[in-house]
This record gives structure tokens, C-alpha cells and sequence, in this order.
């Protein structure tokens, strides 16, 4: 990995981000979230959009918990 390797975000269905190479084939379970650049670019995106690190399914249940 060098720093002109170009990563993806990906997003999996619980909404938890990862970074991937941009020239590879996604595994199953994850799509691309849309922003590319370096492996450091990406960390950083990833921190400012990462926000809340509980899995989707989990903040639904809590949501409606809340709600009822």
C-alpha cells in the first residue's frame, strides 16, 4: 500500500464503515459510500461522518423502545 493507492469508504447494511481498494472487487455486504482518495484521506472522511458507532439494526430497536 503506498500513499497514491486510491481506497473507497464502504458501507455495510448496518451502516458501519470500512475502507477498501478502489481497484477491487467489493466483498459481499458492502457497497460504496462515495468518497475515494488515499487510505489517510479516508480515515479522516470516515471519522467525520462516523458519527455513531452503534449498528443500524441496534439504534432502530432503541429508537422504538423510545418511541412505545
Amino acid at each position: 500500500m503506498t500513499a497514491t493507492t486510491t481506497h473507497r469508504v464502504v458501507l455495510n447494511d448496518e451502516e458501519q464503515y470500512s475502507i477498501w481498494w478502489a481497484d477491487r472487487e467489493l466483498p459481499a455486504g458492502w457497497r460504496p459510500e462515495g468518497f475515494e482518495g488515499t487510505h489517510e484521506g479516508c480515515l479522516e472522511h470516515i471519522a467525520e461522518v462516523w458519527t455513531d458507532m452503534r449498528p443500524l439494526s441496534l439504534r432502530r430497536r432503541m429508537e422504538q423502545r423510545s418511541a412505545g
